[in-house]
């Protein structure tokens, strides 16, 4: 039996607080109208961002990223960056956020029922500030188990990876695949039968002393976190190449790990039941782990 055959269900915090539409409300009160259409369609888009000793790592591009999402699909933003920024901390500081994760969602609004985005009014936006466990912590230290998705990545034409929408089903449904296997999670392969990247991070191999990831082409979204390694890397003059990925690939790599805003820098040990490498975290993931906490701890 699959480790991940009964669901982990854990509620909320009773005490935290919620930004919704400009008040802060107790998580009980926080709720969203069944006409909103995020609820009636995922018609919206969202930031997963995480703060360090009470700073919120690169919010600025993570803010960029989130009016380029709504821009792609003809959401106007319902109040400007600078009012976002402070309605963040101002969740952060009333749920006492220091070291956490923050989800910042905002949806077409409420409307009648029907696809038209004419149906809908003013945007809602809400803001949780809370913590995030996204992986067990040994996990970063042994490394994890990943196993390929039948799954694809939706084709780019259809609904780009680079929009973060609040329609995840292509990711879920990968990800309940990874589960059903028993690991944590899938990749997921574009409809040219290259890699993309996980359901909810992306994946970086180390071959020969190259670090390798798949391009933007090839149907991911453009991490935030994917950057700053990538920033890392080129900081530790060690060469790399954004391309095309197969499975091959995966399997002969030496190293593998995975980067996103909850998973941080993650090694992956195994993959589809092949060990990678020795099946131990490989030295340039373990330099690239210390080298991004290091980050994170130092940016403003």
């Amino acid at each position: 039996m699959a480790k991940f055959d009964q669901p982990n269900v854990h509620a909320p915090n009773p005490n935290l607080k919620v930004w919704l539409n400009g008040r802060l409300v107790p998580v009980g009160e926080a709720a969203i109208n069944v006409f909103d259409h995020g609820v009636l369609y995922g018609d919206g888009v969202f930031e997963g961002l995480r703060s360090y000793g009470g700073r919120v790592f690169r919010l600025k591009q993570h803010l960029q990223r989130l009016e380029d999402s709504a821009r792609a699909i003809r959401l106007v933003m319902p109040m400007p960056k600078e009012e976002m920024t402070e309605a963040i901390y101002r969740t952060m500081e009333a749920n006492g956020i220091r070291d956490g994760y923050i989800r910042l969602v905002v949806t077409r609004g409420v409307g009648t029922l029907g696809l038209s985005p004419n149906r809908a009014g003013c945007p809602s936006v809400f803001i949780i500030a809370s913590q995030i466990d996204l992986y067990p912590r040994e996990l970063y230290e042994k490394g994890m188990a990943i196993v390929s998705t039948s799954i694809v990545r939706n084709h780019p034409n259809a609904l780009s990876a680079r929009i973060k929408s609040c329609n995840y089903l292509n990711n879920i449904l990968a990800k309940i695949e990874a589960q059903d296997a028993g690991v944590h999670e899938a990749i997921m392969y574009n409809h040219c039968g290259y890699v993309a990247e996980c359901t909810g991070d992306n994946i970086f191999l180390v071959r020969n002393g190259v670090v390798q990831t798949p391009p933007i082409t090839a149907g991911i979204l453009e991490g935030i976190t994917r950057d700053a390694v990538i920033e890392l890397v080129r900081q530790r003059s060690l060469p790399i190449r954004e391309m095309d990925l197969t499975r091959h690939d995966l399997y002969v790599a030496d190293e593998c790990f995975l980067t996103g805003s909850a998973a941080e820098v993650i090694p992956v040990t195994s993959i589809d039941g092949r060990p990678i490498g020795n099946a131990q975290p490989g030295p340039v993931t373990l330099q690239l782990i210390a080298d991004f906490r290091e980050l994170v701890n130092r940016e403003e």
